[in-house]
């Protein structure tokens, strides 16, 4: 399969810079460009990349726009300005959780496990922050995370994930999403990324951990088995908008970024706590049976060793004048026979 080469395209913070220097709005770009606000937002993001026609236009106004900028501004001008790493978090999260919450509804078509898997994810990445922030791109580390923990297959066991989930209410995306979730769950990511994200094969392969070959395979597999289901929405030219407009269709909500750092950082130390608990308890018991245990060994008696320090048993006493009388008695009468079963009516 042989890919013609692509425009090459400024790093997505660079595009979005670009674009604030000529004063224009995400509406404004997706204007001009003739595309949806949550296209120029997924650019800008570093989430999909244009392809084809739309990627010739945006490439070369961004040029425009670089040139222009480059006769009017010094080097030094441009030079980024350092932040914190809680901004660089939160701008982070600001700009790619929108996206990550529709990708993750897909992938499960729950709306409530879409937000976790995005909040899980961040929390993450808060907790590996250096690693992340030195990561060649961010929102993929951020995005395989979601989608790792939105696939995880422990959900089941989960009570609330037993009841189902209430459909869309349009009835051409509620048929799409039930066809997407017949797929398999390597299927639905890998189609979800290459032709609902715009990933290409590599990355995608890369991003799921497969093979080129077996990444393609996947693909076509996927495509044939919701062409079966919904031939009118599953060619590839169709399929990326459809799955754009089914997620853009729910109210997906997600916390603010403080609150997910702060909950990240609350459960660490929890599990730190619970971690140091019973550290404390195996310690404790480990303790109490080196205490409680034989510390020598005593050997077995062997057969036929003549046992010493035995009390002896005691002799039965003499017997009252009483007992002796009734044993006279007892001794006197019948060994068998109802007399002595039997006692006398007085």
């Amino acid at each position: 399969m042989k890919q013609s080469p692509s425009v090459p395209l400024p790093h997505p913070k660079e595009c979005r810079r670009l674009r604030r220097t000529q004063s224009l709005t995400q509406a404004q770009m997706a204007a001009n460009l003739h595309v949806s606000i949550e296209t120029v937002r997924d650019w800008e993001t570093g989430l999909t990349s244009p392809r084809g026609r739309k990627r010739k236009a945006y490439a070369r106004l961004l040029a425009e726009w670089a040139v222009q900028e480059g006769a009017q501004e010094s080097p030094d001008e441009r030079l980024p300005i350092p932040l914190t790493p809680h901004q660089a978090f939160d701008e982070l999260y600001r700009f790619c959780t929108p996206a990550l919450v529709r990708q993750a509804y897909l992938l499960t078509g729950r709306r409530g496990l879409a937000r976790e898997s995005v909040e899980r994810a961040f929390q993450q990445a808060w907790q590996r922050w250096p690693e992340v922030a030195m990561d060649r791109y961010p929102p993929g580390w951020v995005r395989a995370a979601s989608h790792d923990w939105a696939l995880s297959p422990w959900h089941r066991f989960r009570p609330r994930h037993r009841r189902a989930e209430e459909p869309p209410s349009d009835p051409a995306n509620r048929e799409l999403l039930q066809a997407f979730l017949t797929l398999p769950s390597v299927q639905r990511r890998t189609l979800l990324l290459h032709d609902g994200v715009g990933l290409g094969l590599p990355e995608t392969a890369a991003e799921t951990q497969a093979s080129t070959p077996a990444t393609a395979a996947r693909l076509l597999r996927a495509r044939t088995s919701l062409a079966a289901l919904v031939p009118d929405q599953a060619s590839p030219d169709v399929l990326g908008r459809r799955l754009t407009e089914l997620a853009t269709a729910e109210r997906l909500r997600a916390a603010r970024p403080p609150a997910v750092r702060s909950g990240g950082e609350r459960r660490v130390r929890r599990w730190s706590a619970a971690a140091v608990v019973l550290t404390a308890a195996f310690t404790g018991s480990t303790a109490l049976t080196m205490q409680m245990a034989a510390d020598h060994y005593e050997r077995p008696v062997p057969r036929g060793t003549a046992i010493e320090d035995i009390p002896a048993l005691a002799a039965q006493g003499p017997l009252s004048a009483r007992q002796q009388a009734l044993w006279y008695v007892l001794k006197a009468q019948a060994d068998q026979g109802p007399e002595r079963l039997i006692p006398e009516a007085r």
